[in-house]
């Protein structure tokens, strides 16, 4: 099907399917790689389910299913490919906790190197809080407001590199967000809830830009003379729309999980404080000093405040 001539309508997006052998490929790999190691490990199966389903499920959609055979054609449906491969996919990917799949299944020897790996500088700065950031906010900017967004449209081999970067800037960004695999420094989620504000302001600013900016890549849309759906200028409108808000949108799933990891650590430090005041002694100038923290106020009820400034 030629998606030039072809409107894009429920019908034809349900239809509209292409072949992308790198990323066949590629995914076939990690889904085969993921079952071998998954089968040896004690992870419950919903995890394989949603490293499957919402992880290269998402990604083959994105890259050979509607997304992708229009995604040339259609500004707002390249910006929706954007989504899926940087937050959707990924995110699933990571849900599936591979890389604590792959430890458990390499043995105790296996299991050191891991652990060395993990534990190198190369390592810390990858899985930093910052460092992901950073990757995930700087190359949507670099994407749309440089030449890169025009070579991935006119070279096959610069859209699939593109797209293979972005699941991979996307699930080093959940790695080191989420913490469900082992990383070499694990961080409050506080930090993260933090840092998700910023993120969302760095979107909505590309977004308004994209918006109310000038065209991107109009000798290129001209040029394909098509004769049917939105003008290239309310074609990037809704692009940006799409990226904007249906960012925002697919990143709740996101925040909930950061939420629940919140609370349960919130539980494990409560269970902590209440073990160390069990052991104290009657009497003591510790116990009396908890229970005067326990009248308090909430700074003085604070855990962390509490050990620091007793």
């Amino acid at each position: 099907m030629n998606a030039l001539t072809t409107p894009l309508t429920l019908e034809t997006a349900l239809a509209s399917w292409r072949a992308d052998p790198v990323t066949l490929v590629l995914i076939v790999l990690v889904l085969v790689g993921y079952g071998i190691v998954w089968r040896r490990s004690p992870l419950p199966a919903y995890r394989a389910v949603l490293f499957g389903v919402v992880g290269c499920g998402v990604w083959l959609v994105a890259s050979c299913g509607f997304v992708g055979v229009y995604s040339d054609v259609l500004f707002w449906v390249r910006a929706l490919q954007f989504v899926l491969i940087l937050m959707v996919a990924p995110f699933g990917l990571a849900l599936g906790m591979p890389l604590t799949a792959l430890r458990d299944a390499v043995g105790a020897t296996g299991r050191a190197r891991f652990g060395t790996v993990a534990r190198s500088r190369i390592a810390h700065l990858l899985a930093s809080p910052a460092t992901s950031s950073m990757a995930l906010l700087a190359v949507p900017w670099l994407i749309y407001l440089s030449g890169w967004y025009r070579a991935l449209l006119v070279s096959s081999v610069v859209d699939v590199l593109t797209r293979i970067l972005l699941v991979a800037i996307g699930f080093g960004y959940f790695y080191a967000r989420l913490q469900l695999d082992p990383v070499p420094h694990r961080y409050p989620q506080g930090v993260t809830l933090f840092a998700s504000l910023a993120e969302t302001l760095g979107d909505g600013v590309l977004g308004v830009i994209l918006w109310q900016g000038p065209l991107i890549a109009a000798d290129f849309y001209a040029a394909l003379g098509r004769d049917w759906g939105p003008s290239i200028r309310t074609d990037q409108t809704v692009g940006a729309g799409v990226f904007w808000i249906l960012g925002d949108v697919v990143g709740l799933p996101f925040l909930l999980v950061v939420f629940g990891r919140l609370r349960a650590q919130e539980r494990v430090r409560e269970e902590q404080v209440d073990a160390q005041i069990e052991q104290t002694p009657p009497g003591s100038a510790a116990a009396e000093a908890d229970d005067l923290v326990r009248q308090g106020l909430w700074w003085q009820t604070d855990p962390q405040i509490r050990e620091r400034f007793r």
